[in-house]
Formats: C-alpha cells, structure tokens, sequence
C-alpha cells in the first residue's frame, strides 16, 4: 500500500492537480463529498481525514433523525454532538471527470466501518472469502429523463411533467438514433469514468432508458453503480434534462428497476455457479439460491429503502411481489440465467432503482452466504407467471417500509453479519423514514398514487 500511495502522490504532482473531489456514500445510497486542496488531500492518503458524520444521522432531505429514536439505537445524533468521522481514501477508485478537467474523483469510506453502506458490503464479502468465494456482478438501471430541470419540476410542483420523448417504445432504434449525441454521450462518460456500459437501450415508457454496466469484482461494481447513478444525473442536468431513479415516479407506468447480478468465483477466480460436467447448476449455486429464498423477505429494507419501493412491487409491473425464483423467469424474484461457466449466474429483480447499491449487494450476497453455510436448498422453480400463484404470507413481499423495517431489525440473522450498531442504526432510519411519510398523508391520495411529498423527496435526489 505504502508504493500505491507513493505513485499516486507522484502522479498528482506531475499532473499538477490542485484540487481534488472526495465523495461519501450517506445510508440513503447518496453520494456526498467536496472539494479538497491537493496537500490536504495527499496528506489524506495516509492519515485519513475528518468528516462530519451527520451525513449519517440525517435523512435524504437533510432532517435529523428525531431525537425520539432512542440514543442507543443511533450511530450519531444530537447524543453524539456529531463529530468527525475518520475517512479512509479508496486508493484504487480514482475518476477522470469529462467536464472537470484536472480535478479527479476519488470515493472513501469510513475508517472503522460502523454504519459505512461499503463497509457492510466490505463485511459480506469477507465473510464469503472465508469459506473460499468472491463475488462478481453487475447492476442495471431504468431510469426516466424529462425536458425539465430542478427549477422547472419545483415551479410546477412536479405535475405535468414533459417527458424526453412520448410513447412506449422498448428497444428504439427510431429514439436512440434521433437522440444519437444524447446516448453517445452518454457511452462515452461512462466508459471515461470506468463505469463502463454493456448495453443502453429504450424502455417500455416514455423517454425511459435502460443501462446495464458491465460485470466487475463485486465491490468495484458497486462502484461502478454509485458513480453511474450520480453521473447520469449530473450529464442530464448539464443537457438542460433531468434523470430520476425513482423505483415509481408515476402509477401509470412501470416502476424503475435496479437488478443486481451475481455469481461466485473460487479464491482462484473459477466461476462455480455452474457444474462443468453436466451444465446445470452446481451445488453452491442451488446453495446460494436456498439463501435468497430464505433471508431474502428478512433482509429487503437493504433492497428497498424508501416509502416509494413498494409501490412499484404490484403485479403486473415488472416487478416480483413473492420471494420465489425461476428459469429464465421475469415474474419471480430471483431468476436463474443458465449458460456458460462464466455467465450463469442469478438475477435479483427485487430492488428498484432507487437502492442504495451497496446495501443491495450485501443483501444478496449476505442471504447467498448464509444459504451456503448452512447448506440451503431452493424451492421447486416458478414455471409460468408467478403473480396469480398461491404463496404462503413467508413468501409474500412486504407492502411497505415499516413492514421490512421491522423484519430487518428482528432478524438474528442480520446481526449475525453486519453487528447490532449497524442494524439498529439503519432500521431507525428506515422506521423514521416511514414516518416522515405518515406526517405527510394528506398528500395521498391513495395507495397506488405517486404523492407530491414523495416526488419532492425522491425525484432528484435518491
């Protein structure tokens, strides 16, 4: 590490870099950071540096958790006086910005873990090492453009928005044409930024894109997907656009999804998802499955942190309501994509565009650990349309976030991985977040409506 630091500070300096962005991620899956000067910087890389933890001890629209919760059960708080946190560097996550020449991106973590989202994934994945495993995946975002801008949606009080291109027009080769130096640009930033797309397309709703990033080691592809979502913002706001990750932005159309795939190598990067002999999936695979299925109800709140996750989860929609899996099975929760060694591997269709996506990593691979350390075998697979199935009220996703909330702060299973601090830090926040929601209820209409004080809260920030 000390070389790695060497050049890096070497590299700096021949560059003659003067300023520096640093980002956090807070507990909401939003990245927060500032400009640092070069020497306080290069001293960082070495010392760490201080920042301020209220990022974690307010909400996405910067309200203090109440002091209601009890102290015990808060990382920080008006209990704490909210000091510094130590900050770790992420040496290797530096970032060229295409419209920040010389100021490069780096992201950073805090330095004992605690309530950290990428030191609960850092926890999982050395849980998963342990036993003889790495993960890989990739994440792949729908998310929604609008001829607005952050000025425009609030003057009009985000109703009757105009969408970037009408109609419903999934795989556009009509749209991605026309709008050709739109989607290019796009390509290009992310492919500058080391982030870079598998596919881009049009989805099923109006001025609705479809990016898939490509697969990486998996803490690097929760990199990937943090910087992707804060990006793609930002390219769209300087082209006079916006972009929101939303799980549902509006009832009459789908929600946004947020998949994660995932599969396990061995300590020698062999994929072992798949049984070489015959094809079909091996035995960790089944394993890992039986996981999901089992935590994967325990552990949602990680997968869908806002009031607005479980308004996209109806039927019909894209969207799974049960915990159950299938072959190549958009309607089911999990679905198994077979195929060769490299590329077998499960898709997790729960979270939504708006997860956080290292909690969403942790979650899956968290309930894939524990499935293979205890041996967990899958359900029969879902052939057909899962919708209409008759499930058990196990299998039956929660309806909202206090119900998954509540479930996660239960769960023996989540202490058992990510420890008390972080468990009962982060189903507070969910607890709170679900009450911000009922002070606001005169703003639903009802369950299915999309409420302005949701749109207010989520639109552009989430």
């Amino acid at each position: 590490m000390e070389t790695e630091i060497e050049e890096l500070i070497q590299s700096l300096k021949d560059k003659n870099i003067r300023y520096v962005k640093v980002a956090i991620t807070d507990i909401d899956g939003v990245l927060r950071g500032k400009y640092m000067q070069v020497g306080k910087f290069l001293k960082s890389l070495k010392s760490g540096f201080g920042f301020c933890d209220v990022i974690f001890g307010w909400d996405s629209s910067d309200e203090l958790y109440d002091l209601n919760i009890p102290e015990n059960k808060l990382f920080t708080g008006w209990h704490t006086g909210y000091p510094d946190q130590e900050v770790r560097i992420v040496l290797d996550s530096e970032r060229k910005i295409p419209f920040e020449p010389n100021t490069p991106l780096f992201l950073s973590e805090l330095k004992e873990g605690k309530v950290c989202p990428r030191s609960a994934l850092k926890r999982v994945l050395k849980l998963l090492e342990e036993i003889g495993f790495k993960g890989k995946s990739a994440l792949e975002y729908e998310f929604f453009l609008f001829n607005e801008t952050p000025k425009t949606i609030r003057e009009k009080n985000y109703k009757n928005l105009n969408n970037f291109t009408p109609g419903m027009f999934g795989y556009s080769l009509l749209r991605s044409s026309v709008n050709s130096n739109l989607y290019h640009e796009i390509l290009d930033m992310c492919s500058e930024m080391n982030f870079p797309l598998e596919g881009l397309h049009t989805e099923t709703g109006p001025g609705v894109l479809e990016a898939a990033i490509a697969v990486d080691e998996t803490l690097k592809s929760a990199d990937k997907a943090i910087l992707f979502k804060t990006f793609m913002k930002v390219l769209a706001q300087k082209n006079d656009l916006m972009a929101t990750f939303m799980a549902k932005w509006s009832h009459k159309y789908p929600g946004q999804s947020g998949h994660v795939h995932c599969s396990l190598v061995d300590l020698e990067n062999k994929p072992v998802f798949s049984n070489r002999e015959t094809g079909e999936m091996s035995e960790i695979m089944k394993n890992f499955l039986g996981g999901l299925e089992k935590y994967g109800k325990e552990f949602i709140s990680l997968i869908g942190p806002t009031t607005n996750s479980y308004k996209r989860m109806c039927a019909g929609a894209w969207a799974p309501i049960n915990i159950t899996w299938g072959k190549e099975n958009r309607t089911t929760a999990y679905r198994v994509i077979e195929g060769s060694p490299d590329s077998q591997r499960i898709e997790n269709r729960l979270p939504g565009a708006d997860a956080n996506p290292y909690l969403a990593l942790a979650a899956t691979f968290g309930a894939g650990y524990l499935g293979i350390k205890e041996g967990l075998q899958p359900s029969e697979p879902v052939r057909g349309e899962a919708y209409s199935m008759k499930s058990n009220k196990h299998k039956r996703v929660p309806e909202t976030l206090i119900q998954s909330a509540k479930l996660f702060n239960s769960s023996e299973a989540a202490r058992s991985i990510w420890g008390d601090l972080f468990v009962d830090h982060y189903s507070s926040s969910r607890i709170w977040e679900h009450e911000q929601s009922q002070k606001n209820k005169p703003f639903f209409e009802n369950k299915e409506e999309i409420s302005i004080w949701e749109l207010k809260r989520y639109f552009e920030i989430i």
